[in-house]
Order: structure tokens, then sequence, then C-alpha cells
């Protein structure tokens, strides 16, 4: 009886595979609950950030706001955005796209992926000065960020200028992720190189595998995850701008107490023998040269190209500790004037907290925004959504 039934479970095995693959999307994207986009918003979830169904479901309502950013988005508190226009009953929800290591290059390929639907829309960037290290993105960040959907889907992209296509595409080429994919690797080879019969072979496949994908993210979707925890405080609700802005620098105070720098205490617990061990260890670093830069401007151009509508939020660094670390104070103003010239060049506007470095809990780490840098940025996010 054993031998009769041993193949059962491999039968029932190819017959589920059989459904996973061949099931029409339209069909899964039927099964979506209502609730999802609206619950996905502050979940922060990589898988999220690296398919395009929700993303695509967010642009096409008006009711959402893009804030594209990395680590500083899980940085909760009160003031957070999310929380901030929640309690006050705003016209519009902060949607949350990015986590630690999403920087530019990750960012251009996820707008590349959704030009069509950039047109006329509202969004926020924040650009960390972190990012612009001087060989821009590593392996160890770009790996688990970027989204092989979204990257497969890229030579058969219509709505992107072709020079900006190509550039991106040769940039993806330099990381491991990409070259290890030999199906990728050499659709792009063969795209780059105007080699069409090669390109149209191996588009069978790749075209296949996006199928797959595409699937992969409405299963995922399909999910009933459970909800991040993020509670909601109504503590910040009906306060003009400024009495915000005060009562989060009494927030902050509460929570820097027992620390240097006014880091929040439980990061600086959690650090304090790196923070010490980092007294004068950045002299002659600087945030001015970059590969960084050239990945930014590709991002400025997809959103030019698209008609989109970003504010770009510029972040400082602490400044006490960056001074206690050896960091030129040059060496973050070079950077500061640099990214805001480029922004300015290709026609943007930018939220410039540049001059906060030294403003006591505008960030609550060595370089997330938090507290007080959450309220300046709740002011000037509802100004340019006005």
């Amino acid at each position: 009886m054993k031998k009769k039934y041993m193949f059962g479970p491999i039968i029932i095995a190819l017959v589920l595979f059989a459904g996973v693959v061949f099931v029409p999307a339209s069909w899964l994207a039927k099964l979506v609950p209502a609730e999802r986009l609206k619950e996905s918003a502050i979940s922060l979830e990589p898988n999220m950030f690296q398919g395009t169904y929700l993303q695509g479901e967010m642009l096409e309502s008006s009711t959402y706001i893009p804030i594209y950013g990395s680590s500083e988005l899980s940085r909760w508190d009160p003031f957070h955005p999310s929380n901030y226009f929640e309690v006050n009953d705003a016209a519009f929800t902060p949607y949350l796209i990015g986590k630690g290591g999403t920087t530019s290059i990750i960012h251009d390929l996820n707008f590349a992926t959704h030009a069509k639907q950039l047109k006329n829309k509202q969004m926020v960037v924040i650009v960390s000065p972190q990012w612009f290290v001087k060989h821009g993105t590593d392996e160890q960040h770009f790996s688990p960020n970027y989204s092989s959907l979204q990257a497969y889907q890229l030579p058969f992209n219509k709505e992107v200028d072709e020079q900006v296509k190509r550039k991106l595409m040769q940039r993806l080429m330099t990381y491991n992720a990409v070259k290890n994919d030999t199906i990728l690797n050499q659709l792009y080879d063969a795209y780059l190189h105007d080699n069409r019969s090669k390109f149209n072979m191996l588009s069978v496949p790749a075209k296949a595998y996006i199928s797959v994908l595409k699937k992969k993210d409405l299963y995922f979707t399909l999910q009933n995850d459970s909800l991040p925890n993020r509670h909601q405080s109504d503590e910040v609700q009906d306060k003009t701008w400024e009495e915000l802005k005060a009562q989060a620098e009494a927030y902050g105070e509460k929570r820097t107490k027992q620390s240097d720098f006014y880091i929040d205490d439980k990061v600086y617990k959690h650090k304090k023998d790196r923070i010490k061990g980092m007294k004068g260890k950045n002299k002659g670093h600087s945030y001015a040269e970059s590969l960084e830069y050239d990945d930014f401007q590709l991002m400025l151009d997809i959103l030019k190209e698209s008609d989109a509508e970003p504010l770009f939020v510029i972040i400082p660094v602490n400044g006490e500790y960056y001074d206690y670390t050896g960091f030129p104070q040059k060496g973050r103003q070079d950077y500061y004037n640099r990214i805001k010239k480029q922004i300015n060049d290709s026609g943007f506007t930018y939220a410039d907290y540049s001059g906060h470095e030294y403003d006591s809990h505008f960030l609550r780490d060595t370089i997330h925004i938090g507290w007080k840098g959450w309220a300046y940025l709740d002011e000037d996010m509802q100004k340019f959504l006005d």
C-alpha cells in the first residue's frame, strides 16, 4: 500500500505548483482584501517595496502621498508623519516606502517601474547624507533591497528615456545580484549591445519569469499579515506648528537624559561603547564625492520625465557627534551644497534641514530624523500639499 501511494505527495505538489503558475493574475487581484492597501501604508514590508501591485494601487489613488526614504521611516514616535496626519484627520494618508539600505539606485528602479503612474503625483523623498559615501551603495545594502521583478521589467519599459534606461541598466550590472543572475545579466548585455536576436531569445524566459514574480507579489499581497507595532498617539492633535515643535523638543529631552549628543537613551545604551570608540575616527572624511550623485541624478531624471511632483527632504547629520568623530564640516557642507544644486537644476523643490545640525532633538540619534525633525517635516508636507 505504501508503494501504491508513494507518488501521491509528489503529484499533489505538482498540481499545486501548476495552480500557482497558471492561475490568472487577474483572478488573484480580485481576491486582495479591500483593507490591504490601507494596512500596507505603514507596514514597511520589504516584499511590498520589491513588488509592484500595492505600489501601483497606491499611486492610482488620490488618498495616498508616498514618502520614499530609508531606515528613518521606521523611527516611529507621535510626530512621525504617519501618526501626525492620521490623528489630525488629514485629507491624505502618508504611504511609507523604504527601509535600511534603500538608497538612490533602489528608488531609481522603483520609479522607473512606475513611471507611467507618477504623472502629477505629489510625493516626499527623504535624502540621507550617509548614502553619499565615496563608492556609493555597496553590495551588502543593494542585494537585499533590490527587486528582481522590477529589474526584469526594465528592458521592456517604454516609459523611461532611452539613455536614462541604459545608464540605469549599466549601473545595475555592477552588482553581483545582477551579475549572478544569468538570464537577467545576459538580457541587459544584449539590450545594451543592440543584439536584437539574442535579446528576443532571452525575452521568452525573462517574460515567463516576470509572470511568476508578479504572481508571487500577488500571493504575498493576499497574506493576512499582522499589523506592525505602531501605536497611534493623539497627543499631537490640534497643535499649532510652534506648539508641536515645542512639544517635540520636550518629548526628545525626556528621552535623552542619559546620553551624549542628544541621542535617544535606548540607542545610546546599546551603542555606547561603539560611540565612544569613534572619537576622531572620521578625520578627512567627506560626502562631497560619491557615485551616489550619479544614482541620484538618475532619480531626478526619471521623476522629471514622468512629470512627478516631489518634495525632497535634505536631512542633516548630528553636528556634535560628527565633530566628535572628526568628520570635517566642509565635507558635510560640500554635500549639502551639491545635493541642493542637483535638485535645483532639475527644477524641483526641497525642504532644507542642513541648518539643523546642532538643533537639539531634531534627530533622534546620529543620522535619523525624529521628534522635532518630524514636526518640521509635518509642517513642510502640509504646506507642500495645500
